[in-house]
């Protein structure tokens, strides 16, 4: 599996931003990507910045909507699975969601984020719903993909309910800033989840300085062994390409040691 990870800026101007996805898309198909992730909200300024008064449904989409279906149409003509990441609006409620696109441009569903943070500048509980579509495994052209939007990526359990279903790559789109943890921290939690599930993870991170908040870039791949594999630079747009073998899952320690010595009839998550 080719993936690329676009690690782009955004500004207050969303068609720019979608051209600009839309763009990165071309320039990943040049080089032989068959799967693209995009970071979180990548389309949009990172409104949960500022706590939200009021009612914020204008700010969010259907899924499929305008967004999607550019998306869909992009992946259909590079015969590409992409993941994109966007505020999504159903029923009256709204979600951290990204809709992933198979190859021939169908929506194969979408992965809403199940953890919703509330802290300075990550003020998401006043607008996400806590996600209700549990951790799906989407059985693409390319190969089996999960999704863990961000903050999901700090729950082991959500990382392991991933890899028991059959996930063979990770992606994590995020908005992680400068600073936000200590140096390499985020790294090596991803190198555990990805030596504990026997997978690979591959998270694309917003980058740019928005008002208050910098996000960092650094978007990273790690394989089952847990080591680091590729890495974009910090703070600048980035396409990360990197191939991925996807025979390593299967002859992981994950899976086959971890997984089979499981117990969890001994260890109920409730």
């Amino acid at each position: 599996m080719r993936i690329a990870l676009i690690q782009q800026h955004a500004t207050e101007d969303i068609d720019t931003n979608i051209q600009r996805g839309l763009a990165n898309l071309d320039k990943a198909a040049a080089q032989g990507a068959e799967v693209a992730v995009f970071a979180e909200l990548a389309f949009t300024r990172f409104y949960p910045q500022y706590f939200a008064e009021g009612d914020v449904t204008h700010l969010a989409e259907p899924v499929p909507g305008p967004i999607t279906e550019k998306f869909m149409a992009k992946a259909k003509a590079h015969n590409m699975v992409v993941i994109i990441n966007l505020f999504e609006l159903e029923n009256g409620k709204t979600f951290d969601s990204s809709p992933v696109i198979d190859a021939d441009g169908s929506l194969l569903g979408t992965t809403r984020m199940v953890h919703v943070a509330d802290y300075e500048c990550f003020f998401e509980k006043s607008y996400y719903a806590e996600g209700d579509h549990g951790a799906p495994v989407y059985d693409t052209a390319a190969g089996k993909i999960g999704v863990a939007i961000c903050y999901d990526r700090h729950y082991p359990e959500y990382m392991r309910a991933l890899g028991v279903n059959g996930a063979e790559v990770v992606v994590i789109p995020q908005a992680g800033t400068v600073g936000e943890w200590p140096d390499g921290l985020y790294e090596a939690e991803l190198q555990v989840a990805s030596f504990q599930n026997g997978y690979f993870c591959a998270l694309a991170n917003r980058v740019g300085k928005e008002d208050q908040m910098e996000f960092a870039g650094e978007s990273v791949i790690t394989n089952p062994e847990g080591k680091v594999i590729a890495q974009s630079p910090a703070e600048v747009d980035d396409i990360l390409i990197h191939d991925l073998d996807l025979t390593e899952v299967p002859k992981s320690h994950a899976r086959t040691m971890f997984f089979r010595d499981r117990r969890p009839d001994i260890y109920p998550l409730n």
